[in-house]
């Protein structure tokens, strides 16, 4: 049975990849850091296959704390063998910080360290676990690292960020260990996230017709991805960033 470790994984991307892995066989551990999330997956998904830690990647003791109980986790599961995939999943999700000289340098730092240190730091905890079974990473970036919105500097170079430390990771883990990135595109999420916050969401026919696949994407796309990625299939690809974004960035707007 394999072992996966994902951030950010108890509400939406993070929890449709939960979910996909926990279907698929895999043992899952989760860390997110908020709380009544944290509950709310253990409650939905009670399996012996899943550990939820309550941890905010971008602390160093948060991150030491989580490994100690996820390397536990193992030995009492038989799966001393390590790691067979980590996806680095979570961050803030808000992508405007609002006009660039009105960013605060503490607001700007909170979206490099949500995205990049809590990266590092998931990636140097994991790669000694990941290479007991030559494993794989996933980081999740955004279509965001290479098409823009106004004011939305801050989240666009935190994952800007992630796509470059994706390839020099793949440099430098390689042969052992594959890395790669997953761009999302316009992932609605409402519906999966915690039980306070969840809604139902209708979308236009302007949001559908805008996707050249004709729909908004789910986590259930990302989902697929993921388990692509992490499968003998793509024993081949590493280092590459692959947008899901149902083609938007592929499609030429003008304003008429």
């Amino acid at each position: 049975m394999k072992t996966a470790i994902v951030t950010g994984g108890a509400q939406g991307i993070g929890k449709g990849i939960t979910q996909a892995l926990l279907t698929q066989g895999w043992r899952v551990a989760v860390l997110d850091r908020d709380a009544e999330a944290v509950r709310g997956l253990s409650s939905e998904l009670p399996s012996g296959n899943l550990i939820v830690i309550r941890a905010d990647v971008a602390s160093e003791r948060d991150i030491e704390k989580a490994f100690e109980k996820i390397i536990e986790w193992n030995r009492e599961g038989d799966a001393a063998h390590g790691i067979d995939l980590l996806v680095s999943n979570a961050g803030l999700a808000d992508p405007l910080n609002g006009p660039i000289e009105q960013l605060e340098l503490k607001k700007w730092q909170a979206w490099q360290d949500s995205h990049v240190t809590g990266a590092f730091l998931m990636v140097r905890a994991a790669v000694p676990l990941l290479r007991q079974s030559k494993g794989s990473i996933v980081i999740m970036a955004s279509t965001r690292a290479i098409q823009s919105e106004p004011d939305t500097e801050a989240y666009a170079a935190a994952k800007g960020a992630l796509c470059a430390l994706t390839h020099a990771l793949a440099i430098s883990l390689g042969p052992d260990i594959r890395v790669n990135a997953i761009l999302p595109g316009w992932i609605e999420t409402r519906p999966w996230a915690k039980a306070q916050t969840r809604e139902a969401v209708e979308h236009r026919a302007i949001d559908r017709e805008q996707h050249p696949v004709g729909r908004v994407g789910e986590p259930a796309d990302i989902a697929a991805t993921v388990l692509f990625l992490a499968s003998d299939g793509a024993g081949f690809i590493t280092g590459q960033q692959i947008a899901v974004d149902g083609g938007m960035t592929r499609k030429m707007i003008y304003a008429h």
